[in-house]
């Protein structure tokens, strides 16, 4: 890995995960990568999604080719970003995780999953939430006497100035004031998926103010937001901002 810190940001679905990495691209000190395990999550569940055989052409499937240039590719800065959706970890050895530096991004499920609906036109799977999943994470950190560190999307829209320097204090990593906006428009880092996915984030220069939903919450989605609940609320007692 050479004198490369690797962060890992392990997101869930629809968590203003891109306008992180996005945050994080405006450092001088790193170089992003947007969801190098899609390629392998899409081939090895045959799950659909939008553009999926464009992203199957386009990126790595094998999971020993993507773990060896996360670890010990090369980067032009010190520091490699990679946003990373936590569910694609499915069939990867969880091993990678203990050598990359880790955080969370959390959203609450009353939030999160009408938007993912909306983005699948179908209602989600559990596994597609990514809830249980990063809360693996955040047992595995725990167990091997680490302090997980999670921001939840909330604190991240209401405050995001306080909770970046709350995340890169816990990363022992120098806030930088360039992480409060980015150029509006796609970004060369950008994953070909970025034109299903990124429309709105591409229309934003900063971190938009969290505002809750106005309309009512889909009776269809109760059952999955029932068993969200205890995961998120697993994940959210690590929090590192309750701003």
């Amino acid at each position: 890995m050479g004198e490369h810190r690797i962060i890992n940001m392990w997101s869930g679905p629809r968590n203003v995960s891109t306008a992180m990495m996005y945050s994080w691209r405006q450092r001088s000190d790193t170089t992003v990568w947007d969801e190098p395990m899609y390629g392998h999550y899409l081939a090895v569940t045959g799950v659909q999604h939008p553009g999926r055989d464009h992203i199957l052409a386009a990126v790595p499937t094998n999971r020993d080719v993507i773990v060896h240039e996360m670890l010990h590719g090369s980067s032009p800065t010190p520091i490699r970003f990679y946003k990373n959706m936590a569910h694609h970890l499915i069939g990867f050895d969880w091993e990678a995780i203990d050598h990359m530096e880790s955080f969370l991004l959390i959203r609450d499920p009353r939030d999160m999953l009408p938007s993912l609906a909306a983005s699948l036109s179908r209602t989600p799977t559990m596994s597609e939430t990514a809830y249980e999943t990063q809360v693996g994470i955040v047992e595995r950190i725990l167990a091997q006497g680490g302090d997980p560190a999670v921001v939840d999307s909330r604190d991240l829209l209401t405050a995001p100035e306080a909770t970046l320097r709350d995340l890169c204090s816990r990363l022992d990593v120098p806030f930088d004031e360039a992480m409060l906006s980015w150029p509006a428009g796609p970004k060369p880092e950008d994953g070909v998926w970025a034109s299903d996915w990124y429309e709105r984030v591409h229309r934003t220069t900063t971190f938009e103010p969290y505002r809750p939903k106005d309309a009512p919450f889909p009776k269809a989605l109760e059952p999955l937001l029932e068993e969200s609940r205890p995961c998120y609320e697993r994940l959210h007692e690590h929090a590192i901002s309750t701003a």
